[in-house]
C-alpha cells in the first residue's frame, strides 16, 4: 500500500544480528569512573567498553533509540551485556519490563 504524499519513510528495522540483552537500574552513589551516579543522565555500564565510550542503543521491539556514555561496570549477569540509567530506559521504552533485547553500537569515544 503506497504511503500518503508527505508522510516520511519508516526508519529501517536494526540488524537483528546483533541484538542483546540489557537491563536498567537507578540505584548507587558512584560510578566505576568516580562520577556520581545520575538516574536522570544517559549513561550505561558495560564490563568491557572504555568509559567515555558513546554507544547507540537501540530497541528492536519498537525502533526506539537512544545515545548513552559509558560510565560504569557491569552487567555480571550471563546474558546482559548493558545496564543502561533510568532516563536511557524511559528513551527506548523499556522501564515497565525491567530488561529487553537491544541492538547496540559504539559510536565514538570522548
Amino acid at each position: 500500500r503506497p504511503r500518503p504524499r508527505g508522510t516520511p519513510a519508516p526508519a529501517p528495522a536494526p540488524a537483528r544480528d546483533n541484538v542483546w540483552g540489557v537491563a536498567w537500574y537507578a540505584t548507587g552513589t558512584t560510578t566505576a569512573d568516580g562520577e556520581a551516579f545520575n538516574p536522570d543522565g544517559l549513561t550505561a555500564a558495560s564490563k568491557t567498553l572504555p568509559f567515555n565510550t558513546l554507544v547507540k542503543v537501540t530497541n528492536p521491539a519498537n525502533g526506539l533509540s537512544v545515545t548513552v556514555r559509558i560510565n560504569d561496570r557491569g552487567p555480571f549477569i550471563r546474558g546482559r551485556v548493558l545496564y543502561l540509567s533510568r532516563a536511557a530506559a524511559q528513551d527506548i521504552g523499556m522501564v515497565a519490563s525491567g530488561t529487553t533485547s537491544v541492538c547496540y553500537e559504539a559510536v565514538a569515544s570522548k
